[in-house]
């Protein structure tokens, strides 16, 4: 599904069904710290049950799978929910995964004790999904947002390569990050209120092939430009990533923000 929102990239089109295959291999990077501070808050535990919106691969359920909650997984993009069918099955996990947006989902209310949102909460019309979060949240519900960037001033790697996504699609808008807390826009605090946040530095490991999946199944790359710029671009990554180490660690900061029902 292609994908416009003046918002992001200046409005240029994405689409994460021509890089699915590649953020089912290379995108579930996240380290077990990622997932535990989610647990050892209570969340996504067994006994509730939970809602991953903008689901992708269904990394985030896959992954806390094993702390017993039952889970649902949305998400806009058919292809990426294909994969998550398919890496759920091969898994041995009941996960329920559908295609449809956040937007337009239509769960019962008060079906959900705990939604999640990871790598996607600013794709949303806020003012759109903000009363609908809450009615399908029970009373005391929780929205636990997360999210997870490499630090391109601090690692130079990532600086490199960030480069090179800029160079090929200078519109894309993902760079330049810095330790902050997530952003919850206004509309939010209409029907919720934070009641918790932290922001922590990861170190991920890679090896020079799963660094560059990484970077392919990313919207600035494969999932926007032509396969012209796409084949120049992995044509001269390569190049860079010649000459880098085959296993090395990229410096992240993760971070984390939980809105509790009014």
């Amino acid at each position: 599904m292609v994908i416009t929102d003046k918002r992001i990239d200046e409005g240029k089109a994405f689409d994460w069904g021509k890089t699915s295959e590649y953020y089912a291999k290379y995108r579930d990077i996240y380290p077990d710290v990622f997932y535990q501070k989610v647990a050892d808050r209570g969340f996504c535990v067994s006994g509730q049950r939970v809602l991953d919106l903008g689901t992708g691969t269904g990394v985030l359920p896959r992954n806390m799978y094993k702390y017993g909650a039952e889970w649902t997984g949305i998400d806009i993009s058919p292809e990426q929910i294909s994969q998550a069918k398919r890496l759920a099955l091969e898994a041995g996990m009941d996960i329920d995964f559908k295609a449809v947006s956040a937007e337009k989902m239509d769960f019962s209310s008060e079906s959900f004790d705990v939604l999640t949102a990871c790598q996607c909460f600013w794709y949303f019309d806020h003012a759109k999904v903000a009363p609908e979060f809450s009615r399908i949240l029970k009373n005391e519900g929780r929205v636990v947002i997360l999210y997870m960037a490499w630090l391109p001033f601090e690692d130079e790697i990532a600086g490199r390569s960030e480069e090179l996504i800029c160079k090929y699609n200078p519109s894309w808008s993902g760079g330049g990050e810095t330790r902050h807390p997530i952003y919850i826009p206004d509309v939010m605090y209409d029907y919720f209120e934070m009641v918790d946040r932290e922001e922590y530095d990861v170190k991920v490991a890679f090896t020079r092939e799963s660094w560059h999946g990484r970077i392919f199944a990313s919207r600035g790359i494969g999932a926007s430009l032509s396969p012209e710029d796409l084949a120049s671009w992995d044509k001269e990554h390569r190049a860079f990533l010649a000459n880098v180490p085959d296993e090395f660690e990229v410096l992240h900061y993760a971070a984390i923000a939980v809105l509790k029902k009014k």
